[in-house]
């Protein structure tokens, strides 16, 4: 259907509301977005729209990025994706055809999104399906570099298409297709960018020196980091041999911009106009000759002397100033390289590790105005960097990985001048606390992040070379922790919390038991990267375990302090700009998780939880914090309603609003976690469950709300605990078979139906079988059909567990004559394809139980394996259950998953996350049943009775002799002879 003026208009205006402040017109905009995407030719729509000068930008570059992720959702879905069919080949074909010129005649903004999508295209299409585009770069390349003066901004927009095409070879795997498509691109592209590559060199030079070409240095130095970019996808899987032909050319020009200057865009300013754009072209040489380095050490050893010594000397040029943090990060990883690789020599020259510790490490460790500004301007942007165990690079952290990759082979040098530059630094400090604070945290940032760490409970044990752990706690950090103004020098606070925290398994418990009201003070404080870090270190103390894994603090070590510990988080999150905290979140799901809840402690916490529950569903927007939230909720309501059943009435009351909120007002994020909250509430009445859940219980079956894969889950979860705690609703009104609508919709999917097995186990685990009988011939239509056309490992496990259920539940007899009723004898054939060779595949312990207990059932009871004639199928089937009971997993399991179905998940795993603490409590069918093993060879004990000499014959032929061995033993265990 073509899209007319009038529907571009309206498309037009619900871009602009997109951007609205207001959430109401915003979600309705996002509504009719989303209805818009599913007509033909949108794509296309959209594009006119990029493409329309005359609309405002901002409604440009929305509909660039809308067509960026309607591509990234369309271009090649999923099979299983239903939701989202794959665009129509002549809509592709138009979109190829159209896509390359609107990027190159697009204002940079606009290329920069187009660009993406390109390379989206890229990645499925190209080079095969695509074999026009790169000749088309190429040509169009040629073209631009040929006018004159150079057409720049057409060559820069080709460069950065090409760069993003070409990302692919840095990321993926190398197989025989990706060096296929590697050779392609390096016998289309190598030539002509060398070429465009050394055209820039000479403009630069020629520009640099006076010479009016008419041309932006700007643009040239952009053109030569795009050259850089693309140099280091080609080369990233292996080294070329075009590359290797032409090293001597390509490095010529890297030492070259590490070593000229070029004041006609650097000079002027602070920090100088236009140095950016060339530090940017070194950072990016830096990466190119870091990665020869890495992969290419015999054929660059020529080149080192001469990048080393350039590299150090730009080190020592280089300011503070935060416009230059990728240059010098990128510079201090090459020599990072160096320092561990056979050339680590370089660094051994008397007084040379000295000289890096004072020149390049130190000034790069200690606070700039610019880390004091981020600390107060923006708390999560300074965390997400200084956090422990964070894999952002800044200049600090990789300062100090300079030093670990020296000490790789000058260990106690390092150790020894790092020591003592320590000390230097807390001396400095003593002489002047106020002038001299930086020194300090310094030296509090030297021992956090030299420090090593090794796997151990809680998050890894640390430990340091560079101090006595506890002496520097003692005499360095509790005085910090101590003061009491805890808005003193609120940058050596977050220092001393992130040492205590992150040697908390050093610190004996008495010490840390006398600090904790310290921890609670430091809630308090104005500074939110104080108090999330108080609360991070409350949160991790938590979790330390001693040997043997018991945990080392427990409910009785916090209650002194847990009314103020309570009061102080929930405070926090009412200091400006900390209202969505994650990390005091975090805690209070941890302090709830391990205090004794009182109705005290119950009251006031579940009222500030739904509280910020009716802000946050207002305008949802930190993912995370809202997940702890969440978990907040739940395991206070676990907690609290299994000490004291009397609560849930109380917490059903103070909830249902705002889950009823979530609902009515499409709050579509908190779906998942609302199910799986009412399904805590169900799990946590007795039968009968209130009056006010029927309504919840009869909008749960409708299948709109199914029709998003997100929900599903949770929806499964919730669909459970009603199930199991008032089955007898489902025989009235037609519930049941809207119950089974529900399984055979999840079963269309493989990215569902495990959820559909889930169930569909419910029903027979809790219905008596005259109500299910009438509809088990449709369930095994659906299953067997399902079976046929994808048989999946995860399927015929699912449904083992299915099989093993319905016979534990309501008996071997019903279950073979159900399934026969199907098609005569296929419940033999089954047995024969599926049960026996596939019996050995289930895991987890209640799993193992339920299908051993019923394939010993079926062994010792089912006529079909009792037949004389099935005597090898009898032999056989116990041959598994054998190998499931007395094998280890690792040795009876792949452990190498199915690829497909990991595919198929991201569809919902993606953005379903589960409650931990609102989990399904699960329950064992087989309660009487103590120990399968001895259930299986006191049944075959009863059984060989009736016919002496029979099945020691049938053992002998068709059981392992590993698993004869494994029987035996059994049968001696439990004194349970076979005859």
């Amino acid at each position: 259907m073509d899209w007319t003026a009038g529907d571009l208009q309206t498309l037009s205006q619900c871009f602009m509301n997109t951007l609205s402040p207001d959430p109401l017109p915003r979600r309705e905009a996002e509504r009719s977005l989303s209805l818009a995407s599913s007509r033909s030719n949108y794509s296309l729509a959209l594009l006119r729209l990029v493409s329309d000068s005359a609309l405002p930008e901002q409604v440009r570059l929305s509909s660039a990025v809308y067509f960026k992720n309607h591509i990234r959702l369309r271009w090649s879905p999923s099979p299983d994706d239903t939701d989202s069919p794959p665009l129509p080949l002549p809509e592709k074909d138009q979109i190829k055809s159209l896509l390359l010129p609107l990027l190159l005649s697009s204002p940079p903004l606009l290329q920069s999104q187009l660009s993406e999508s390109l390379s989206l295209i890229g990645k499925h299409d190209f080079p095969k399906l695509w074999p026009s585009l790169l000749p088309s770069l190429v040509d169009n390349l040629r073209t631009s570099s040929l006018t004159c003066p150079p057409n720049y901004p057409s060559i820069n927009g080709i460069l950065g298409t090409a760069n993003s095409l070409f990302k692919k070879f840095r990321y993926q795997y190398k197989t025989d297709d990706l060096l296929r498509d590697l050779k392609a691109c390096l016998d289309a592209f190598a030539r002509p960018l060398l070429d465009i590559f050394l055209q820039t060199a000479r403009l630069i030079e020629e520009v640099s020196k006076g010479s009016n070409l008419g041309l932006d240095l700007r643009s040239l130095f952009e053109s030569q980091r795009l050259c850089c970019r693309i140099f280091y996808s080609l080369n990233f899987q292996e080294l070329p041999e075009f590359f290797e032909d032409h090293m001597a050319e390509w490095m010529g020009e890297f030492e070259k911009y590490l070593t000229s200057r070029y004041p006609m865009v650097e000079g002027g300013g602070n920090p100088p106009v236009g140095a950016a754009v060339v530090d940017e072209l070194r950072a990016a040489v830096c990466e190119n000759i870091s990665l020869y380095m890495e992969k290419n050490e015999e054929e660059f050893k020529a080149y080192l002397d001469r990048f080393a010594s350039a590299v150090w000397s730009l080190l020592g040029d280089v300011t503070q100033n935060p416009s230059r943090d990728r240059l010098t990060i990128n510079a201090i990883k090459f020599l990072t390289t160096v320092s561990t690789s056979v050339h680590h020599t370089l660094f051994a020259a008397e007084g040379g590790i000295r000289h890096i510790c004072q020149s390049i490490v130190i000034p790069n460790v200690l606070l700039t105005d610019e880390d004091e500004e981020l600390f107060e301007m923006n708390y999560l942007e300074f965390i997400r960097r200084d956090m422990e165990g964070s894999d952002l690079d800044t200049r600090r952290r990789i300062a100090c990985e300079l030093l670990k990759g020296i000490a790789t082979n000058y260990k106690a040098e390092v150790t020894s001048i790092v020591s003592s530059q320590i000390q230097e630094l807390l001396t400095s400090f003593s002489t002047n606390p106020m002038a001299n604070w930086k020194n300090k945290d310094c030296a509090i940032f030297l021992v956090v992040s030299l420090s090593t760490r090794k796997a151990g409970s809680g998050g890894g044990v640390a430990s340091t070379d560079l101090v006595d752990v506890q002496s520097f706690f003692t005499s360095v950090i509790v005085p910090e922790l101590q003061t009491k103004d805890v808005n003193d020098f609120p940058l050596l606070k977050a220092g001393a919390l992130k040492f205590f925290t992150l040697f908390r398994h050093q610190i004996p418990k008495d010490v840390v038991l006398q600090l904790i009201p310290d921890l609670v003070r430091f809630l308090t404080a104005a500074s939110c990267v104080v108090h999330s870090y108080a609360a991070n270190c409350i949160e991790k103390l938590l979790l330390v375990k001693d040997e043997g894994g018991k945990a080392r603090y427990n409910s009785l070590d916090i209650a002194p302090v847990l009314p103020a510990m309570m009061t102080n988080l929930f405070a926090a999150l009412a200091i400006s700009e900390s209202e969505e905290n994650q990390y005091v979140m975090k805690c209070i799901m941890r302090v709830l998780g391990l205090a004794d809840i009182t109705p005290q402690i119950a009251a006031p916490s579940i009222a500030g939880l739904t509280s910020i529950l009716s802000e946050v569903c207002k305008n949802p927007k930190n993912p995370v914090f809202n997940h702890y939230l969440f978990e907040s909720v739940a395991v206070l309501v676990r907690r609290a309603c299994e000490a004291d059943a009397g609560l849930i009435s109380s917490f059903e009351a103070s909830l249902f609003p705002s889950l009823q909120t979530i609902l009515a007002n499409d709050v579509a994020e908190f779906f998942p976690y609302a199910f799986q909250l009412l399904a805590q509430l169900v799990d946590l009445n007795r039968p009968p469950i209130p009056a006010t859940y029927m309504p919840i219980f009869q909008i749960l079956l409708s299948p709109e709300l199914w029709g998003k894969r997100s929900n599903v889950p949770a929806l499964v979860r919730l669909l459970q605990a009603f199930l199991q705690k008032s089955p007898h609703e489902l025989s009235q009104g037609g519930r049941l078979i809207q119950v089974l609508d529900i399984f055979n919709g999840l079963m269309k999917s493989a990215s569902t139906e495990e959820q559909g097995f889930f169930v569909l186990n419910t029903v027979f685990e809790n219905l008596e079988y005259g109500l299910i009988a009438p509809h088990v011939a449709h369930i095994w239509f659906a299953l067997f059909d399902r079976l046929q056309k994808r048989q999946t490992v995860k399927f015929v496990k699912s449904l083992l567990i299915f099989m093993s259920l319905f016979l534990v539940k309501h008996g071997s007899a019903n279950l073979v004559d159900s399934m026969n009723s199907v098609q005569p004898n296929i419940f033999s054939m089954i047995l024969e394809q599926i049960w026996i060779p596939n019996l050995k595949l289930i895991t987890g312990s209640l799993e193992i139980k339920l299908t051993a207990v019923a394939s010993t059932r079926l062994l010792c009871e089912s006529p079909v394996l009792l037949d004389n004639a099935a005597s090898m199928y009898w032999g056989k089937m116990l041959d598994s259950i054998l190998t499931l009971l007395s094998r280890p997993e690792e040795e009876r399991v792949d452990v190498e998953p199915e690829v497909p179905d990991i595919a198929e998940n991201v569809g919902y795993t993606a953005t379903f996350v589960s409650l931990h603490h609102a989990g399904k409590k699960e329950e064992d069918p087989l309660k009487d049943i103590r120990d399968p093993r001895e259930f299986l060879v006191s049944s075959l004990a009863r059984l060989s009775a009736l016919s002496p000499g029979k099945y020691p014959q049938i053992i002998s032929a068709n059981v392992e002799p590993a698993n004869q061995a494994a029987l035996l033993q059994l049968c001696t265990t439990f004194n349970c002879p076979i005859i």
